[in-house]
């Protein structure tokens, strides 16, 4: 075990202070020294008492009703996973510059949402608060951890699910995103990941995929009104040839929730039948999902290891000081209802 001369040394600070700190609650030191020694502390085993200041930076993009009902669940989550994890009270901070300014306060951060932050403002977060864990994105990969849904292998799952139940021609709706690194691509991960899966299972989804705009009910709505206009008629023209060049989607993979709702309202006012017609999955099995018409089959996102794996990765990056980022992707699993059944297995 570490001595408490060892500890004074690696902090700077001498022993006395190392001493009073540990056994007088009321002496008075800076909050940045008093982090700093008991950080070490915990690094070289002399006691474990270091109880990281945690600002969770809560930039999420707003003003759609489903998207904030998530992020709302993610913040009571990561309250109650900080509770359960004896941690100090999490700081919420609504905007990147904020944190930088208050940097000193803190150990590290965690961040919720898809807010697409500018590189350099990314570069300053890293200089003023090197310790960092984004939740669901990884815009700075070189910079901060990670820990998000595996939305790729989600996309495999969902085009194997559709295949094993007989679908062939299976078409994607989504909305417009951003690419992980510091680079700004209007391409969501699942768009990527839906093409380039398609293509390896020998899928043709030329001009099924119709990924514009935001992700919210309206642009669902919109997005599954155009693909019925497409496709309908061709099916009307083909016959019995269902997987001609235009012919109506046997199978629909969307990106979120949030559009699935407006996608299931649109196939309902043109009177396209699901599951029968046109079977639907979409990603993040929020509460809605169970109460849509038909009732939504999702994959869920598990939003409490979300949680518990993003402050656990921080602590860990706090104590041991890593010099590689780490990120976690976490498996998502298909909640079945109305909108699709799965083949038996």
């Amino acid at each position: 075990m570490a001595t408490l001369k060892e500890v004074a040394e690696r902090a700077g600070v001498s022993q006395s202070t190392v001493s009073r700190l540990l056994n007088d609650p009321s002496f008075s030191i800076k909050e940045e020294t008093r982090r700093r020694v008991l950080r070490v502390c915990e690094e070289l085993g002399y006691r474990n008492v270091f109880r990281p200041a945690i600002a969770v930076l809560d930039a999420p993009p707003s003003g759609e009703e489903l998207q904030d009902a998530y992020f709302a669940e993610l913040r009571d989550i990561l309250i109650e996973c900080a509770k359960s994890m004896e941690l100090d009270r999490l700081t919420f901070i609504h905007s990147i510059d904020e944190l930088i300014e208050r940097a000193s306060e803190f150990d590290g951060f965690v961040s919720i949402g898809a807010t697409v932050f500018p590189a350099d403002s990314l570069r300053a977060l890293h200089a003023a608060l090197p310790h960092g864990v984004c939740i669901d994105t990884n815009p700075a990969p070189h910079l901060f951890d990670s820990v998000r849904p595996d939305l790729s292998q989600t996309m495999l799952d969902a085009l194997d699910a559709m295949i094993a139940a007989g679908r062939r021609r299976i078409a994607f709706i989504g909305g417009v995103g951003s690419l992980m690194g510091l680079h700004d691509y209007p391409e969501d991960i699942r768009e990527a990941s839906f093409r380039q899966w398609a293509a390896h299972l020998g899928l043709d989804v030329d001009g099924l995929v119709y990924a514009t705009g935001t992700f919210s009910v309206e642009n669902g709505y919109r997005q599954a009104e155009r693909l019925v206009a497409d496709h309908r008629n061709a099916n009307a023209n083909t016959g019995a040839n269902a997987n001609a060049g235009g012919a109506m989607p046997d199978g629909l993979i969307v990106a979120a929730d949030v559009l699935a709702v407006g996608v299931l309202q649109a196939l309902n006012a043109l009177h396209v039948r699901v599951p029968d017609e046109l079977a639907v999955i979409s990603v993040n099995n929020q509460s809605i999902a169970r109460y849509t018409s038909p009732s939504l089959s999702s994959y869920a996102i598990d939003q409490h290891e979300l949680a518990r794996t993003a402050l656990s990765t921080l602590i860990d990056g706090l104590k041991h000081e890593r010099g590689v980022r780490r990120h976690v992707l976490l498996t998502t699993e298909l909640a079945p209802r109305a909108s699709f059944t799965p083949a038996s297995r």
